[in-house]
């Protein structure tokens, strides 16, 4: 089918034309992985029009201090249009979306929209025949009625897909990030990723490669099509699928979904879906999950599609998806920075004596290791912030090798992983060893169970930097002094 016979199509029906046909020619790389083992489960209810949630778990994140990049507080180094990026020796591009009246004292939303297979950057950003209703996946606009929160990116994927060949779709992804995060002002506390079927194949690829990065993934009718390094570490996640897609099998997306409720600690159910013919759809919220780190199933009754329409078989920019997805997104709220008068004092080595309590002053950044919102919740995120002697900023060496905090928090590797740049949180102390660490003479503090330094993401220094482990490397941003 030629370009101009799509553009005179309706958007979806363009959708689902590129799609079959990508199947028919390249099933194998489109919907050719094994489907889960569960079976689908119909619901006898009718159609409502609206989502019904089964879960009364709480599944919003912690409240915490927005984490600004080094875009922060400068004129932007990036405008909205089409960018180009050297990245693992190719020449790659992608559209930006930033937000009208932007602020570079704000530190914004940022949510990648991926194509589907046979699809465009510019159909993402520019919502097709559909145009600014359905700009990516319709939560440009949803975000533009809340005073512009929000930055967007239409990455461009070789092939107009996401193979991601030995990785080479998240180094773009990776390479992306870093000149975005350089140009702008990013909250990477609130970095998000969207995509419908390839698309929605590669931000799975990204919750399980990108975990300690992205803060959750919305996957349309999506498989397991770019990979899944990893894949062993929490984060929020939402699938959205229909109970007869014949091109990616709803067993698939349920595949996915359930890779998350086990790593998220999710209770396992067999959530409601549908009934076929009932043209409804049932949202569900997975209880018993780890706080932070929420599971969400929304199953419709219809086909390939980003956007059903509840009471009809059609699809378009009124869909409920959009607004089930912003939603979902926008639970993750963080405050806005402030700046809190710094308290210097002298400085000394972090090696110290048991039961000593402190501050711990990164080198580079001159700030203090404090936990995110002054939150005592397990999940709270560690960052850099200005020293100012509060309580979320005082750790105690034990003699076990903790460090904690409130008394009974200790610092903690999430998901107790050992990959370079895992965030670091803290919870309840119990002994394990992702809550040990070491306090070397020359100021670096390794995680004992990873062997890795305790490290302030990308050589941050603005309040709000994100704290993970690195492989040590004796740069000062892995260096930290008693205060």
């Amino acid at each position: 089918m030629s370009r101009k016979s799509f553009l005179a199509k309706s958007f979806f029906s363009t959708i689902a034309a590129a799609v079959l046909v990508a199947a028919g020619t390249a099933g194998a790389a489109l919907a050719g992985t094994t489907p889960a083992t569960h079976s689908t489960v119909t619901s006898t209810g009718t159609s409502t029009g609206t989502s019904t949630g089964t879960s009364t778990g709480t599944a919003a994140g912690v409240a915490a201090a927005a984490a600004g990049t080094a875009g922060c507080g400068k004129a932007p180094a990036l405008a909205s249009g089409t960018h180009s990026i050297a990245s693992g020796g190719q020449n790659r591009s992608y559209i930006l979306r930033v937000p009208s009246g932007y602020d570079g004292n704000h530190p914004y939303r940022l949510v990648f929209g991926f194509h589907w297979n046979g699809g465009t950057a510019n159909d993402v950003d520019s919502g097709g025949t559909d145009g600014y209703n359905w700009s990516y996946y319709g939560l440009r606009r949803l975000a533009d009625a809340e005073n512009n929160s929000t930055i967007f990116v239409a990455p461009q994927g070789n092939n107009n897909g996401w193979a991601n060949p030995n990785g080479q779709d998240l180094t773009f992804v990776d390479d992306m990030l870093r000149q975005i995060e350089a140009g702008l002002c990013v909250d990477t506390d609130q970095i998000f990723s969207t995509g419908f079927s390839y698309g929605g194949g590669m931000s799975y690829a990204l919750a399980c490669a990108r975990a300690t990065v992205f803060r959750g993934v919305v996957v349309y009718s999506g498989a397991q099509l770019s990979g899944c390094n990893g894949g062993t570490q929490p984060i929020a996640y939402m699938g959205v699928h229909g109970i007869g897609d014949p091109v990616l099998n709803i067993s698939q997306g349920r595949g996915l979904r359930d890779r998350f409720v086990r790593n998220n600690g999710c209770t396992a159910q067999s959530p409601p879906e549908p009934r076929s013919g009932s043209l409804s759809h049932i949202v569900t919220t997975y209880s018993g999950c780890r706080s932070g780190y929420p599971v969400v199933w929304a199953a419709f009754d219809g086909g390939h599609t980003p956007g059903p329409i509840d009471g009809c078989a059609c699809d378009g920019w009124r869909t409920w998806t959009s607004a089930e997805a912003w939603k979902f997104l926008t639970q993750f709220q963080t405050t806005p920075p402030t700046s809190p008068s710094p308290s210097p004092s002298p400085s000394s080595s972090p090696s110290s004596p048991s039961g000593s309590t402190s501050a711990l002053k990164g080198v580079a950044s001159g700030r203090c290791l404090d936990v995110s919102g002054v939150s005592q919740a397990n999940g709270a995120l560690a960052q850099v912030w200005d020293c100012n002697g509060q309580s979320n900023q005082q750790w105690t060496s034990t003699s076990a090798g903790e460090l904690r905090v409130y008394g009974n928090k200790c610092l903690d590797v999430n998901g107790a992983a050992t990959a370079d740049g895992t965030s670091v949180i803290i919870w309840d102390c119990n002994g394990q060893n992702n809550q040990k660490w070491r306090l070397n003479s020359d100021g670096s503090i390794t995680a004992v169970g990873a062997n890795k330094c305790l490290d302030v993401y990308n050589n941050g220094t603005a309040n709000g930097s994100k704290v993970i482990i690195w492989t040590c490397n004796g740069q000062n941003n892995q260096k930290w002094t008693r205060v």
